[in-house]
């Protein structure tokens, strides 16, 4: 019976490619061959704090890394922000996309799980929505991905120690002082004593590393040692 509506509902509303999309003909598959060659990973050097790409093997530092001290412990990206990813991720956030989640997570798996392992987080924690912004949108993109990974690498997820408790405006439109002084206190956790001492942070997007920071704050101020991320996109050094 499930097997039945499950079939009926493919047929209905078939699955498509997360970045051209067209339909997809084969049931198995989460992108088209013909995407395929364009969904191509970071390649080469990359920072060995937040996983931009660098220059060189010789350059262990992007230009963002070299100016700032970060809390977070460091971080890895599968994808630069760009063409096609970013209107993917673009129908993935403001259209309700949700599917794309499966391509996605099978990605960050693909190209990062074995540092994901290296770290061995106790717990993978979302960047939180404001809830007013996530009703409104109806769901949060970063705990798609944090709930699809969990599974996928049998790791908890954790959506309720940390929340964003004051409504912020979009950071894409601002410079990284104003980034700053946009999310200053936006984060809190909801435990004093963060039980769980590595902490595996996920979003859709990494650019300046103001939220990631500020959500690392957060955490190490709670009690936990360790916090790295793992984001779908970062943008170039100069972001």
């Amino acid at each position: 019976m499930i097997q039945a509506l499950e079939e009926m509902i493919t047929l209905l509303y078939p699955r498509r490619c997360p970045l051209c999309q067209d339909i997809l003909t084969d049931k198995a598959a989460l992108i088209c061959m013909k995407c395929r060659t364009k969904a191509v990973p970071i390649r080469g050097p990359k920072c060995k704090t937040c996983g931009k790409p660098v220059a060189s093997l010789e350059t262990e530092y992007c230009p963002d890394c070299q100016e700032k001290t970060h809390f977070f412990t460091s971080g890895r990206a599968v994808f630069l922000y760009e063409e096609e990813i970013r209107k993917s991720v673009y129908q993935f956030k403001f259209h309700n996309k949700r599917e794309y989640a499966g391509f996605y997570v099978s990605e960050m798996e693909r190209v990062c799980g074995d540092e994901i392992r290296t770290w061995n987080p106790d717990v993978i924690i979302p960047i939180p929505m404001y809830k007013r912004k996530k009703r409104q949108r109806g769901y949060n993109q970063a705990e798609i991905l944090a709930k699809c990974l969990g599974k996928r690498l049998q790791i908890p997820v954790d959506t309720k120690s940390l929340v964003r408790v004051r409504k912020t405006i979009p950071q894409k439109s601002l410079g990284r002082k104003e980034r700053e002084i946009n999310l200053k206190n936006a984060f809190k956790t909801s435990t004093n004593a963060l039980e769980l001492k590595k902490v595996l942070l996920v979003d859709d997007i990494y650019t300046t590393g103001v939220t990631m920071d500020e959500a690392a704050k957060v955490l190490w101020m709670a009690g936990a040692e360790e916090v790295h991320f793992l984001v779908l996109c970062t943008g170039k050094p100069d972001c």
